[in-house]
């Protein structure tokens, strides 16, 4: 536990400091201690008295700062996986932003993944070509916030926690097969030794898994177009448990599925292989709300059109809980259990070991 204060030197030799404020390190890779993590996308900022909102497009933001305040506690660290604070080119309102969260990033890592109200403008490289970062187009949030990038403007990297393993990928960048974050989306996911890190979960904006919110659904793809094409070989080959997505604002669990099947028939208890993925979009966690497609999906199990969050709780190496939490009171409203051993997660299933012929 590390304790500190920040302060600022006058001209006149005297100084001004802030409260003591203590900070809480990270768990070494591998290490065998309760692990609580907290994932949301598109939360934004909000005003307790209603002022200075930029076109009240976040009204749940502050429920959710809120709830985690509250809960700090029982929180190691958060990752707030892009659509950050919707400031779109008004710099104030990152201003506003980074005081609302101050309690949380002040006492634990709060990590980011970029989201295309962070990124994207006309001609500068971004993979959409729309203006949905107000002429930000990245440089916001890539100097105010640190994440280990090798490259700022590649808004991709991979961090360990404890027992996890996470891969962020930067969806605003081109993520396809044969591009420089699909290389390094692969050497992350392959790189960990699921024997030490089990739990290997992957985050990023955009939904490049399984959505059936009514803007994909009019699309036909039920997810990015293009999303899982090349990635679902990878979350297959190494095993990635769940993949976490923001950008729709809702919440929607799937079954552990791969190429549009369900590996796995249980809900709230996984014992064993999943075989798939599970697919979550979290991006509910301040934004105006999306609608949802009225065609039920045989991979769907779980929908909310509410504002929340999710936490996973890694209790040690072999027994993690999921919960999806509604910010307006904290409450879990789903939950799932995974329980296995490391022989589990060796085991082949369908893509997931290299084919072999009586001949090899």
């Amino acid at each position: 536990m590390y304790t500190y204060k920040l302060g600022h030197r006058f001209l006149n030799g005297t100084y001004m400091w802030n409260q003591m404020h203590q900070f809480k390190s990270s768990p070494y890779p591998g290490q065998n201690s309760v692990q609580r993590v907290v994932i949301f996308g598109d939360m934004g900022k909000d005003e307790a008295d209603g002022s200075n909102e930029y076109n009240q497009f976040q009204p749940g933001a502050l429920n959710t700062t809120n709830q985690l305040i509250n809960d700090l506690e029982n929180i190691d660290i958060v990752f707030h996986i892009g659509d950050i604070c919707y400031a779109n080119g008004y710099i104030s309102q990152w201003d506003q932003f980074t005081s609302q969260i101050e309690p949380i990033a002040s006492t634990i890592p709060y990590m980011l993944a970029s989201g295309n109200h962070e990124r994207d403008w006309p001609g500068t490289g971004s993979f959409y070509g729309n203006m949905d970062s107000g002429g930000e187009c990245g440089v916001l949030v890539q100097n105010m916030f640190y994440v280990p990038t090798v490259n700022r403007d590649k808004f991709w990297y991979s961090t360990d926690y404890g027992m996890f393993r996470f891969c962020i990928a930067d969806t605003e960048h081109d993520w396809r097969q044969g591009t420089e974050q699909y290389n390094f989306i692969e050497q992350c996911l392959a790189s960990v030794d699921r024997q030490k890190q089990p739990w290997l979960i992957f985050l990023a904006h955009r939904v490049l898994g399984y959505s059936s919110d009514a803007s994909y659904a009019d699309e036909g793809s039920f997810a990015e177009p293009m999303g899982r094409e090349s990635l679902q070989i990878l979350w297959q080959k190494y095993k990635v448990d769940i993949a976490i997505f923001g950008h729709v604002h809702n919440y929607e669990r799937t079954c552990p599925i791969y190429q549009n099947i369900c590996t796995n028939n249980e809900k709230p208890f996984y014992k064993g292989a999943l075989n798939g993925t599970i697919h979550v979009a979290a991006g509910g966690a301040g934004a105006s709300l999306s609608e949802f497609t009225p065609i039920q999906t045989k991979w769907s199990i779980f929908r909310d059109y509410d504002h929340g969050f999710v936490k996973l709780t890694a209790f040690d190496h072999s027994n993690l809980l999921f919960e999806y939490k509604k910010s307006r009171d904290g409450k879990v409203y789903d939950s799932f259990r995974i329980s296995r051993d490391y022989r589990d997660i060796l085991a082949c299933t369908v893509d997931s070991c290299p084919s072999m012929t009586l001949a090899s």
